[in-house]
């Protein structure tokens, strides 16, 4: 616990604020009637760690409303009197702002933004001691009467909550919105109303959590993330002690951007009384004090300038300049400002650079296009003309597929390989002189040839192929004996022939016919099957 550097100022009592919904943990401590004066020396730490004094000649932060949604802050205590705006409860319980436990962590949060003192300089300074605050009330505190009810409820009743707060801060231009709690999960709803309170040009910060010692107790990597501190566009921010070191509760993970004081910082209750609170939550709120500083200085700053003014301004950075731990450092609040000045150089007059400077001279250095539009003449035209080529398609097509299923109909209309017509299949042969007629060793009648036929013209029967010479024919019928009946280029046929090898006088070659071959047109007696 932090001892009161004035005497007279003594710590009383210790107790645990945590709340569940935002994973913060806030140690508080009660301190007894002290002296003003007493409070702010022991709050001069916390000024100086984050360099907020340095500042203060440029900007107090006046002409800049922060929204502070939490627990509700109370107008009325000694160094928030007329700097407090009171906006809707979307907590969804029904304790009254006279309870005693109403808004008491939403009241410290705010005296650490926005408190001025009072009496002279008295009492708790913010970092943006001219700045007003917006109270937004979307959860109760630990000790509220209907906490037990709120924690009965389904958590995505709070992200409603949550996303209809930031949607009433934007609406009613607040320039920084700092949210000193978390969920365990994302929400699509505060996701969108987030984007719309950065396409408004409002900064929004929001503390990394309280689950630290997480990580050596279940041994995990690092500590769990926290929502809304890991969208894409919020300023997370950890904690450190007076020394400047992690604080042992302060979670560990990539939302971590910068970290601020979080151990036993001095901060004034709805009650009007000070206390020493600890988490995330009092550095989240001493960093939207900053981004209030520069949002006063420099209003047409985008969120994401603001953002990197403080973020590459931070001073006692880690080893290797970021870490999980405490980001790219400890916020500064007189450097944040003198970053934010150099940054106003990329916007002149609120405008930005041209689109000439950065696209080859703008709209009018673009040629027009090499081809004129089609219109819709020319785009029925060409339908026409598609239709057209299609049905010539399909019709010779069609002719063609008659045409060969005509073709494939009459054989006898096709042409042989020597131009010569192919006779008829269906012509009968001549009486006596078929195969039926042929003797029993399958030798015809000399001189025996199919009526209509030439003596040197192929078999009746024969089906000639493409790749043949004219002259080799295969028979379409064999006699019962086996032997097949060729008509020789004499006129003769020679009985018993197997294989094609006629010659050109009409006698077969040696040893290449069947036994009973003809020799000028005569059967040859005495020879039988086998020789």
């Amino acid at each position: 616990m932090l001892r009161a550097r004035a005497a007279g100022w003594r710590l009383a009592a210790a107790c645990l604020l945590a709340l569940t919904a935002a994973s913060t943990l806030a140690a508080v401590t009660a301190a007894g009637p002290a002296r003003a004066d007493s409070v702010r020396d022991a709050q001069q730490w916390v000024l100086d760690a984050v360099n907020a004094p340095a500042a203060w000649p440029v900007s107090q932060g006046q002409g800049v409303l922060v929204a502070v949604i939490d627990s509700g802050v109370e107008p009325s205590v000694s160094d928030l009197v007329g700097s407090v705006v009171t906006g809707p409860d979307y907590s969804g319980v029904s304790t009254k702002p006279s309870d005693p436990s109403w808004g008491m962590h939403g009241t410290w949060m705010a005296s650490l933004i926005a408190g001025h003192g009072h009496d002279g300089g008295d009492g708790i300074s913010g970092v943006a001691p001219k700045a007003r605050v917006l109270s937004i009330r979307v959860l109760p505190d630990r000790k509220d009467p209907a906490w037990a009810q709120y924690k009965g409820e389904r958590s995505s009743r709070g992200q409603q909550a949550l996303a209809r707060a930031i949607k009433y801060a934007v609406a009613h231009r607040a320039g920084v919105i700092s949210m000193s709690l978390g969920y365990g999960a994302s929400s699509r709803v505060v996701r969108s109303a987030l984007q719309n309170a950065l396409e408004h040009k409002v900064v929004v910060i929001a503390s990394s959590g309280n689950s630290g010692q997480s990580t050596t107790d279940v041994g995990r990597a690092h500590a769990p993330y926290s929502f809304p501190a890991d969208y894409p566009g919020v300023l997370g921010v950890a904690a450190v002690d007076q020394s400047g070191d992690p604080a042992n509760f302060s979670s560990d993970n990539l939302s971590v951007q910068v970290a601020a004081p979080g151990v036993q910082v001095p901060a004034q209750g709805r009650d009007g009384q000070y206390w020493l609170v600890s988490g995330t939550s009092p550095a989240c709120a001493l960093t939207s004090g900053v981004a209030a500083l520069i949002k006063s200085a420099y209003p047409r700053l985008s969120p994401a300038l603001i953002v990197r003014a403080i973020t590459s301004s931070a001073r006692h950075r880690p080893a290797g300049g970021y870490d999980d731990q405490v980001g790219f450092g400890t916020v500064d609040a007189a450097a944040a400002l003198s970053a934010a000045a150099h940054l106003t150089s990329y916007v002149q007059s609120g405008h930005g650079l041209s689109p000439a400077s950065h696209f080859g001279g703008g709209p009018t250095a673009i040629p027009p296009p090499p081809v004129r539009p089609r219109g819709l003449g020319q785009l029925v035209l060409f339908c026409l003309l598609a239709a057209g080529c299609l049905a010539l398609t399909a019709t010779a097509a069609s002719r063609l597929v008659l045409a060969r299923s005509r073709g494939a109909g009459s054989p006898a209309g096709l042409a042989g390989p020597a131009g010569t017509a192919w006779p008829a299949p269906d012509r009968a042969w001549q009486a006596g002189s078929g195969p039926a007629d042929a003797s029993p060793n399958g030798v015809s009648p000399a001189g025996a040839s199919p009526a209509g036929a030439s003596p040197s013209g192929p078999s009746p029967e024969a089906v000639h192929r493409d790749d043949a010479a004219a002259d080799d024919a295969i028979p379409a019928s064999v006699p019962p004996d086996g032997t097949t009946p060729e008509q020789s280029q004499s006129g003769q046929l020679q009985p018993g022939q197997a294989e094609p090898g006629q010659s050109q006088s009409g006698q077969l070659q040696p040893g290449q016919a069947e036994p009973g071959q003809l020799q000028s047109g005569q059967a040859q007696p005495g020879r039988g099957d086998g020789e």
